[in-house]
C-alpha cells in the first residue's frame, strides 16, 4: 500500500488534527516504513509456530470455589455510619 497525500489528509480528519506540510511528509514516510515492516512480517513462515493467546505461559491461579458461611446483613452494616434495612445509607449523588 502506498501512503499518499490524500490518505494523510484522510487520517488527519479522522484524528481531528492539522499537520504542517513538513509534518505530513515525515508522517507519510514513517507510516510507509511501518507498512513495509508489516509486509515483511507477513512473509515469515509461521506454519510450524503454535498458536498462543499470550507470550508467557500463564496458568489459572484461582482457588477452588468452596461454599462457606457468610456474614449477615446486620454484621456487614454493623460498622457503617448509617444503615437502613440491611443496606448502607449514602449521600445522594444524583438529583
Amino acid at each position: 500500500m502506498k501512503i499518499d497525500n490524500e490518505l494523510i489528509k484522510y487520517l488527519e480528519s479522522l484524528a481531528r488534527i492539522t499537520l504542517e506540510p513538513d509534518e505530513e511528509k515525515a508522517i507519510s514516510s514513517e507510516l510507509q516504513e511501518i507498512l513495509t515492516y508489516i509486509d515483511m512480517l507477513g512473509e515469515l513462515d509461521t506454519d510450524s509456530a503454535e498458536a498462543m493467546s499470550h507470550c508467557l505461559p500463564i496458568t489459572n491461579v484461582f482457588r477452588k470455589d468452596i461454599p462457606a458461611p457468610s456474614l449477615t446483613p446486620a454484621e456487614i452494616t454493623a460498622n457503617a455510619p448509617e444503615s437502613q434495612d440491611g443496606l448502607f445509607v449514602v449521600p445522594k449523588t444524583v438529583d
